[in-house]
Parts: structure tokens; sequence; C-alpha cells
């Protein structure tokens, strides 16, 4: 049978990864959940020990491995999903040379600036140019992706550089340290913008691009077809988590495509939301295509040859835990199951009160690293109920927001709305989003870990248990959410009053962030 074989599948988000045993047909059997640091300093850096990821990620497998209710000999597969836009310099043994730099490391900035920067939106006119012709994208000014963390490595670490063999994106350097062979694919390369995505057959770095920024691919990693096999489990990997040597490894992805998977957004235009750490609304569609002013694009896809949309929204359902400790530091210590219980005594509109959940400023649907989040319109009646509610319909506001342009971009009705991703465990929340994008929402099976269970399906395809289109068939949500018509008129109303406060506070939050 189909569900006694094993993925062991890995996620590796900003704040730690997942680990799981997911059967190849998408149930999931037990996971872990870890906790990583990341390290701020002043000047822009923000890394991670990649070498921490893989203790953790050893271990966490030896303990689910290690269970007696567990056939450890039917683990078929590893895939390995996450982050993305994020630089883990390695040797030739796939070892870190240095930290990761994440994506939300900026100190190659002044270096990316310096080799496209110009009058148009901030670039050269050629280099911009090339750049969304080719890829759909562009390199970020502020150096925040994989192009400003190589550039920053080379001016700034050349001993490092010289010891390091290839730059891989975290989910590379993951699946490197189980197999021990470096690759790539257009996308988990998608955020660093070397590659011509008009032509997903050509398995190269294109030579223009390269040249635009003063790199070469030396130091990147072979590409390969998305959903290769890439062989086996090394044996060193395999004596220490007690695998047989012949489980299969496949290319990683990124959490984007990950997600697809596990909501059974597969076929065209199927959308889900993600309400993790960060969100972002995505479906696949039929070619590239790229809507620069705000920030959305369409990237290789789920398989070879086609694309998702991709976009994103820096503040997710971090806004709720971020409220969470707010909360804790004024002795109001609550889980976020009781913080959602508490919001569903607030009346929807949270009685006037609004949150702008920017806290991380915001890439999606409008570019602004200076945009702030804070509560507006309270008053000396406003409860920890209201606000509670406010940052959850906050939340749900600002991807309304993106969610017009994602369906003037997809050209077509997105509807139903898969929901993924730790927020996506609150019925409230679903029944928030729904009333929000005035769409019908599904809440798929175990939101918080859907790409361990995509990253099982992709294994499923690729060792031919199952076709790609039996996919989209076998999701079937947990519960379903129609938008209530009262309701969407009332978060029509605050979607609006949350893009004016954007427009009207974007002079003054410019002056007051820089200050601070």
């Amino acid at each position: 049978m189909i569900g006694d074989e094993l993925c062991l599948s890995v996620d590796l988000g900003t704040g730690g990864p997942k680990i799981g045993l997911v059967t190849l047909d998408g149930e999931l059997v037990a996971h872990e959940v870890h906790r990583v640091q990341t390290t701020f300093t002043d000047d822009g850096a923000a890394t991670q020990d990649a070498n921490e990821w893989w203790e953790l990620i050893c271990d966490a497998a030896t303990r689910l491995l290690g269970d007696p209710h567990i056939d450890r000999t039917l683990v078929r597969a590893v895939a390995v999903t996450g982050q993305y836009a994020s630089t883990v310099p390695v040797d030739e043994h796939g070892i870190p040379t240095g930290p990761c730099l994440t994506w939300l490391d900026t100190r190659g900035g002044p270096y990316t600036q310096r080799a496209i920067g110009g009058p148009v939106q901030g670039y050269r006119a050629r280099a911009i140019a090339q750049f969304i012709r080719k890829t759909g994208g562009a390199p970020s000014l502020a150096g925040a992706d994989p192009i400003g963390h190589m550039l920053y490595l080379t001016n700034e670490h050349p001993e490092q550089c010289a010891r390091t063999r290839w730059f891989m994106e975290p989910v590379d350097y993951l699946t490197m340290r189980f197999c021990g062979i470096a690759s790539a694919t257009h996308a988990s390369r998608l955020a660093m913008w070397l590659t011509d995505n008009r032509r997903l057959d050509q398995l190269a770095y294109d030579p223009t691009l390269l040249a635009l920024v003063g790199l070469s691919s030396e130091k990147l990693p072979l590409l390969v077809r998305t959903g290769a096999a890439l062989g086996s489990v090394s044996l060193e990997t395999a004596r220490r988590l007690g695998l047989n040597h012949d489980v299969s490894v496949f290319a990683a992805l990124p959490d984007l495509h990950a997600a697809a998977y596990g909501a059974g957004a597969t076929t065209m235009h199927a959308t889900h939301v993600a309400l993790s750490t960060t969100s972002w609304i995505s479906c696949p569609v039929p070619k590239k295509k790229t809507d620069i002013l705000h920030s959305i694009a369409s990237v290789p896809g789920l398989t070879h040859g086609t694309y998702q949309i991709i976009n994103n929204q820096e503040t997710g359902a971090k806004a709720l835990e971020w409220f969470q400790g707010i909360l804790a530091a004024q002795g109001q210590s609550m889980t976020l199951d009781e913080m959602t219980a508490l919001a569903a005594t607030s009346p929807p509109g949270a009685r006037g009160v609004i949150f702008t959940p920017w806290l991380a400023g915001e890439r999606s649907p409008i570019d602004d690293k200076w945009a702030r989040g804070g509560f507006t319109n309270l008053s000396m009646t406003s409860t920890t109920a209201d606000l509670i509610r406010a940052v959850m319909e906050g939340v749900a506001a600002n991807s309304a927001w993106l969610f017009g342009y994602v369906e003037k971009f997809a050209a077509t009705t997105l509807s139903p709305i898969r929901l993924v991703g730790g927020g996506a465990q609150s019925v409230l929340w679903c029944q928030i989003f729904a009333d929000t994008l005035a769409r019908e929402v599904h809440q798929v099976r175990d939101p918080m870990v859907a790409q361990l269970r995509g990253m099982a399906l992709v294994a499923s395809v690729s060792l031919g248990r199952r076709s790609f289109d039996d996919l989209a068939q076998h999701a079937v949500p947990v519960r379903v959410f129609p938008p209530d018509p009262t309701n969407v008129r009332v978060y029509q109303h605050k979607s609006r009053e949350l893009q004016s406060l954007f427009a009207l506070n974007k002079k003054w939050r410019r002056t007051a962030t820089r200050t601070h």
C-alpha cells in the first residue's frame, strides 16, 4: 500500500525547521518543530547557523525513526523545502564556511546598487529591462537576496570565499547534506534572478545577467530539473539516521511550491494563501509575467516547464505572535488558541480598532521598507479582545489589498481559496479571511505542516506512486468557510481604511523610521 511507505520531509522556516514522517499519500505520521535564532547586527546582518539546522534535523529524525511503532525500513524518500532568497556558503563537502545570510540580510545592498543602480525605480534602465525580460523579477537593491549576499561576501570576506566551493540556497544545502550532491533547480534559485526563465529547458545560468552584477557561475551549483531524483542518502547520513542507503533524495523546492502541493492547489489557477510568519497568495499560471509596480511575478513552477505566482507580505501570522509577546510582557500570558477565543468575543470590525500589520515593512502590493505597524482608532472602551481581533483583521485586510492585484494578474476569478500555515489552524481567522476576501475559504488538513505533506507528495509523484494530476483530487478540505455577506461589507470598508492609512502616513513614517 502507498500509505505504508514514508517520506522524511523537512521544512526549514525562518523560525526553525519542521521535521516529519509523512506517508507517500500525504498522511502526517509524526513530526517535530524546532526554533532557531537569527543574529541581527546594526550593519544589516541577519544570519543563522546552518550547522545548527543540520544537527536539529538529524537529532529529530533519529528520534522520530526510533519510535518502536515506526518501521524505518519503509522510508523511501527524503525531500526538503523551506525559506529562500538566503545564502549558505559551503565547501566541496557541503560543510558551511560561515553563517547563512538570510533573506533579511542587507549588507550587500551597496554592492548591488553599485552594479545595477540607476534612475528607473532605482535601477539602470538596461539592467532592469534584462532582468525583467529574462527572469520576471530583479535583484533587491537592499541586497536582501543571493546576489547581494554573494557580492557582499566576495568583496568583504575574500578569505572565506576562497574556502567556499558553492553558494547555496538553504534547501539545496540541506539536500546536499543528505546526499552529498550539490544541485539546484530553476525553482529553488528563483530569488537569485540569474536564470532565463523563458526557457526552463535550459539548465544553465545566464551569462548576460551574471555579467551585469559582476559574478560568475563558478560557485553556483549544477542546475537540474524540478522534481529530479538526485541519488541516494549518503552512507554517512544513512548510518547516522539508521536509514537504508537506497533511500532516494529529491531536488528541493521553496516553501511556496511545497505549500501548493500540500494544499492540493496544483491545477491551473487553483489558489492558496499562506498565513505563516510571512504571507503570500499564489496559484499556477500558464506563462511568465511580471507586475513590477505591485511586486508580483510568475516564476518557475511546480513541475518542469510550468509557472507559479509569487509575491510576499512581510508579516503574516507573525503579527499575532508579536502581539502575544506584548500581552505577556504586560502580565497577560495566553496561548494563541486562547487569544483567538477571546478575539471571537469582539464583533466583526473590532469595534472600529484598525491594526496595520507592516511590522517589518512591506513588499507586496507596495514595496516600502519604511512601513510600520500599529493600532489606530483606539478609545477608552477598546478591549484586549478588540485588539487581538484587530490584528487578525488587519492581516486579512492586507491580504485583500494584495488579492485584488493577484486576481488582475491571473486574469480570472480566484475561488475557492485554500488556507495554509499556522494561522490557518484558527477557525475564526479562516472565517475572517473568507469574509475579507469575499471568497469561499478551505481549511486544509494539518495546515501548519502543509509543506511537509507537500514534499511527501512531490516524492510520491517522482517515485511513480501517483500522477501529478491525481494530487488535486486528493485534497479534501477539513472545513469550508463561505463568506458572510454582512461581514463582507464590514471588511470591505476596513480594507479601504487600511489602504488609506498606508497612503496617508507614507511621508511621516519614512521620517520616523529613519530616526529610530
